[in-house]
């Protein structure tokens, strides 16, 4: 494994790496596909069931028309046309976790098709096709008994139905993903854009955004693709680069060795960091494609498509660029800023209120972020409002309150939700600012420390720092810094 992960890191001009992505997301409609039960994780097993998710016999779909809109909604954003005429086909295969033994989805006539998502490099932007997106519902979900939950290790499996037929989109992407860095930000870019249009909580650790990725190699220059192995169910951002590594590193040293590399679907395996082969690679006609008869075509008009395009939010990429020309902060600032649709509206209602973006900024990426990760809770959550945040920065600007006492007032605001000012007061942290008190303590100090203060008039500059800190501590960090080094400077020169 070590020796695979190295030729990953040696791999240069002579091979280039092909990668396409699969993504499913589940949509946050109220209820599912073509039934009414309603979408509930984490719900007791088989309780959001009915005859209809169940494949019973006579039984009957309806599609649920807010899906639709949805699945319209994420098209327009990814830039896709969306098709007037679409269909769904029955996909069949048998599995456990599939009641019906066939899944209703799309194949020839997706909802949208042709599209691209620009991705966000650094120091360039890689444009990846959109191939298509199309609508299908989801599977049951099948649990491994015993401690490793791996199905080879399990002494059972049992099956709960309770997503079985929950709205689920897939996203093919063309074959345009050059290295693993570019997938997994991608698949960041991805999810940021479908929490912006508000149609899936996108959380990877329930699986409502999961990803397959299909991956080859080939020689530099050389036309065609190389043999593929898909990758199948990756459910993290640093699992679905690391999958991809370890297995571009794979076919590289079976290529090297002379050998080929098979056609084959494979398992990325976390805790032995590496990719295992699960069966060979189904092709489309595997799977008998046909219409689905229990439901009629979809005629999609023009002007459902127009109203829900202006119903779109501003997207990522486009608040990114409006943020860099209203606020004149850094671009990778607002990258930072526009990456969370709650932190960036959190930013522009505070710029609202105080009118120094950059210190909202700094606030907002530093000590903000840090306790929010700390936690684990999202901005949305947090018991500091704007106004509470911004008041407290209108406190460091006006001398109230050093930067220094703003990090403790910042922190009791975080924990307590308490208003600035009232924590100042019943902390007495108000910042020192009298000339004649702070005066008092420096002469005070110089008079304790000759020596520093001679090393100073000698040119030791670093004394200054000592002295000033005296200050502070004789007056508990509350005098204001900036007084304290004029009127010491003053009285040292």
């Amino acid at each position: 494994m070590n020796q695979q992960k190295d030729t990953y890191k040696k791999i240069d001009s002579k091979y280039e790496t092909v990668i396409g992505l699969e993504t499913h997301v589940e949509l946050s409609t109220a209820t599912k596909m073509f039934c009414g039960c309603k979408l509930s994780f984490g719900a007791d097993p088989n309780t959001c069931t009915c005859p209809v998710c169940l494949g019973h016999p006579g039984t009957l779909p309806v599609i649920n028309k807010k899906a639709i809109d949805y699945a319209i909604k994420i098209a327009l954003a990814l830039n896709c046309t969306t098709n007037n005429y679409s269909i769904f086909h029955r996909k069949n295969y048998f599995y456990p976790d599939m009641p019906k033994n066939y899944q209703i989805s799309q194949y020839d006539l997706p909802i949208s098709s042709r599209g691209y998502l620009d991705v966000d490099m650094g120091d360039y932007i890689r444009r990846v096709g959109i191939t298509r997106v199309h609508l299908e519902e989801d599977t049951g979900k099948l649990i491994h008994t015993g401690t490793s939950g791996r199905i080879s290790e399990s002494a059972a499996s049992i099956v709960d139905f309770n997503r079985a037929g929950t709205p689920l989109i897939e996203i093919v992407t063309e074959p345009d993903i050059g290295s693993p860095a570019e997938a997994k930000e991608y698949l960041i870019s991805l999810r940021n854009l479908l929490l912006y249009l508000d149609v899936s909580d996108c959380s990877m650790e329930e699986g409502s955004l999961r990803c397959d990725a299909n991956v080859s190699v080939k020689l530099a220059g050389t036309e065609g693709l190389g043999t593929k192995a898909e990758i199948k169910n990756m459910n993290s951002f640093k699992f679905l680069q690391k999958g991809l590594e370890y297995e571009v590193a794979r076919q590289v040293e079976l290529l090297e060795s002379g050998k080929k590399v098979i056609q084959q679907t494979r398992h990325y395996d976390h805790i032995t960091d590496s990719t295992k082969a699960l069966r060979s690679k189904e092709e489309a006609h595997d799977y008998r494609y046909f219409p689905e008869p229990d439901l009629v075509p979809m005629h999609i008009e023009e002007s459902t498509v127009k109203e829900i395009r202006a119903a779109i939010p501003e997207l990522p990429f486009e608040k990114t660029a409006r943020f860099v020309s209203q606020f004149g902060i850094s671009i990778y600032d607002c990258r930072f800023l526009v990456a969370d649709r709650n932190l960036a509206e959190y930013f522009e209602k505070c710029c609202a209120l105080y009118s120094n973006a950059k210190t909202v900024a700094n606030w907002l990426m530093g000590d903000f972020s840090a306790l929010l990760n700390k936690e684990g809770i999202l901005i949305s959550a947090s018991k500091i409002t704007p106004e509470k945040l911004t008041c407290m920065l209108e406190m460091i600007d006006s001398g109230k309150i050093s930067s220094k006492i703003a990090k403790s007032v910042f922190e009791e605001m975080f924990a307590t939700g308490a208003d600035p000012q009232n924590i100042i007061e019943s902390k007495g942290l108000e910042q020192i600012s009298d000339e004649g008190m702070i005066e008092s303590v420096i002469d005070k100090v110089i008079g304790e420390n000759p020596e520093t203060v001679e090393q100073f008039r000698s040119g030791k500059v670093k004394a200054l720092g000592f002295l000033v800190g005296q200050v502070m501590a004789q007056t508990r960090g509350k005098a204001n810094p900036k007084l304290v080094n004029e009127i010491l400077l003053k009285k040292l020169k």
